[in-house]
């Protein structure tokens, strides 16, 4: 199980990198448009939506690292492994219930917004934009899961109290 998340993250991690790479290239193409006085419209568009997709790829691979927003101060004064796991698991919780509402309200956005067209691309459409909502969301719950059961077996082993 462990590999298969694992592979889902570097996914994830890639999915991002390329669209970070979309947007750059897109910034980059807007510097020497407007440079060289040339009216490219397109990249504003592109670079939006890419770089959407490259934050969310991003903050759903980090929720596997644990490398989101904690509050460590919190937890480095906690000496008790029941007390610790009990912080993590109400840590994973919340992350856990706000990754089910980018699951639901990323669908629902999605749905929304499938038939609308970009702006200055008119042939596509803002719909496959938004399922990163989704994907992200569903990515974070797998992997606030694993942490959880994984948080659990762990203290089961190391259980003295």
């Amino acid at each position: 199980m462990k590999k298969a998340i694992e592979i889902l993250q570097k996914i994830q991690i890639v999915t991002g990198g390329i669209f970070l790479a979309i947007f750059l290239v897109a910034v980059l193409i807007q510097i020497f448009s407007r440079y060289l006085e040339i009216t490219v419209t397109w990249t504003e568009d592109v670079t939006s939506y890419a770089f959407i997709w490259a934050v969310f790829m991003g903050a759903s691979a980090m929720v596997f690292e644990r490398r989101h927003f904690a509050f460590t101060s919190l937890s480095d004064r906690l000496n008790s492994p029941l007390k610790k796991l009990l912080l993590s698991l109400v840590i994973s919780f919340i992350i856990l219930i706000f990754s089910f509402c980018m699951v639901y309200y990323g669908i629902k956005i999605a749905i929304q917004f499938w038939n609308y067209h970009w702006i200055n691309i008119v042939v596509l459409k803002r719909g496959p934009v938004w399922l990163c909502l989704p994907v992200a969301g569903g990515a974070s719950v797998i992997y606030c899961v694993y942490h959880m059961v994984n948080d659990i077996g762990i203290y089961k082993k190391g259980d003295n109290t």
